[in-house]
């Protein structure tokens, strides 16, 4: 197993990234609106006819979104997309199956750890006593407790989040060329309302989220953080009282929506001319992914979804104040108003993930008593707040909820001398899954009786990322092209979880 000197990487020792907190590298990864150039003047004040001329030839203020949004439809799917949405829980760091979702209450203390076990919903199905909410409704989750995660590491958090066993990075140096399960539905499938990113990423560090890799940058995930205004919280857990400041959505200095709206005016006025010589269609659908760009922008749908002030108050009490209920209630949001798959990073720290419970010393890892059991009452909170409320409103249907982390962590406590702290164990881990129209009110797979290996029923990365793509509606035989020229299937060594009735 990987040792805990693999796991953290130095910390920046300034602040970086526009969101205002600790980023190790900084936004490494440029996101999906990188060329938005918001706060750069050139960008979106129109001075003289050469800036106008400028912008007329270059797509309006020399924005990158339209031709982003053409990208997305060059190549799109010829099918009616389905209103379908993915918002996926990562506990970065890998959560403890054996104190989670799969116990083994009858084992010694150091296999089966400190925490207690309770009744379900379902009969016969126990779990960790510090889950009492899903436990009384476990009837709407399926429980996979043979998951396969041989070959997964974190930092960078590829292998699930892609679907496939070569995206490693520490031991594949093509691991990067593997595009995420949400850029692919960001291209394949796209956003389920004109005006509104596909794919939106709430993450602390970009080593903690799968990327676009060879699709290219049009389809990263939008970075959450800098369109809306959340709490931020420091490297362990506690909150500082600031607040990211939605930056997305600042135009430079001197510049309102209105009079950017007249610019766009002024363009589509300019080019009316080339409009009626061009024969091939090229300046009427570049006006459609223009008013693209703009609504983005400017319209009421991407502001209005990412902020909060907007939701009643009795509603953001029912999620809570903490940052990760804040961001689940913006999930929601934005699967609301059409965007199809969000990844909420749940970690505090920026290098390996605070669900990484080695048992060492340094806050917030500790073990399972000092680093997991805090987690457990928020995560348990969060989660099902989230799936209540998106049943009560009728979305739940629609919107497949899935959480989950790496891998799961070793059967024997005591790890780096500590009494009870747990190393990587990418042999099996558990996840919950609810929503998304599918069969729930079960439990998948087994484990031995330590919980160190699969019983019954294997379910691969590959085999997750088919039946993501199956609730899309996108092919299971989509490929995409390498930077080697080299056709690849999104989908390796796996298919639909069938017990999931999809």
């Amino acid at each position: 197993m990987p040792n805990r000197s693999q796991d953290r990487f130095p910390l920046p020792s300034a602040i970086g990234g526009t969101s205002g907190h600790p980023v190790r590298g900084a936004h490494d990864h440029a996101h999906a609106f990188v060329d938005f150039n918001a706060m750069v003047p050139e960008g979106l004040l129109v001075r003289s006819r050469r800036n106008v001329l400028k912008a007329s030839v270059a797509g309006l203020a020399g924005l990158s979104l339209p031709e982003l949004l053409q990208q997305r439809a060059v190549g799109g799917p010829a099918h009616q997309r389905t209103p379908k949405s993915v918002i996926l829980l990562w506990m970065t760091g890998g959560p403890s199956h054996i104190d989670t979702w799969d116990p083994k209450p009858t084992r010694p203390l150091e296999n089966r750890g400190p925490f207690g076990v309770i009744p379900t919903k379902l009969p016969g199905v126990q779990i960790c006593e510090h889950l009492p909410l899903q436990a009384a409704m476990l009837d709407k989750f399926t429980l996979i407790r043979s998951v396969d995660a041989r070959k997964s590491n974190h930092e960078p958090n590829m292998v699930f989040q892609t679907g496939n066993l070569e995206a490693a990075p520490r031991i594949n140096p093509e691991a990067k060329i593997y595009p995420a399960i949400g850029s692919v539905v960001a291209k394949q499938h796209g956003s389920n309302r004109p005006g509104m990113p596909p794919y939106v990423g709430f993450y602390r560090s970009p080593s903690h989220i799968a990327f676009a890799g060879a699709l290219g940058q049009s389809f990263n995930p939008l970075q959450g953080n800098d369109a809306a205004k959340l709490p931020i919280y420091d490297l362990v857990g506690n909150d500082t009282g600031k607040q990211t400041a939605a930056q997305m959505f600042q135009l430079s200095q001197g510049l309102d929506f209105e009079r950017l709206t007249d610019r766009r005016r002024l363009l589509r006025d300019l080019d009316q001319m080339r409009r009626e010589i061009d024969t091939s269609g090229t300046m009427e659908a570049m006006d459609q992914y223009q008013q693209q760009a703009i609504e983005m922008l400017v319209g009421q749908d991407a502001r209005e979804a990412f902020d909060l002030s907007r939701e009643p108050e009795a509603a953001r009490e029912r999620y809570g104040s903490h940052l990760w209920c804040q961001q689940a209630l913006l999930a929601r949001r934005l699967v609301e108003a059409g965007v199809a798959f969000v990844t909420i990073d749940l970690s505090y720290h920026t290098a390996s993930g605070t669900w990484d419970n080695h048992g060492d010393n340094i806050p917030p890892y500790g073990g399972i008593s000092r680093g997991l059991k805090p987690l457990l009452p928020l995560f348990d909170h969060l989660l099902t707040t989230l799936v209540s409320d998106l049943d009560e409103r009728g979305k739940l249907d629609d919107v497949l909820v899935i959480a989950m982390g790496e891998f799961g962590r070793t059967p024997r406590m005591g790890t780096q001398g500590s009494s009870d702290g747990r190393d990587h164990w990418p042999v099996v881990m558990s996840m919950a899954m609810a929503g998304g129209g599918m069969r729930h009110g079960q439990v998948i797979g087994s484990t031995e009786p330590d919980g160190g290996s699969i019983h019954t029923r294997p379910v691969t990365p590959g085999d997750l990322a088919a039946t993501i793509y199956k609730h899309f509606g996108v092919s299971q035989d989509t490929q995409y092209i390498d930077p080697k020229g080299r056709p690849r299937n999104v989908v390796e060594y796996g298919s639909p979880i069938h017990e999931l009735g999809i």
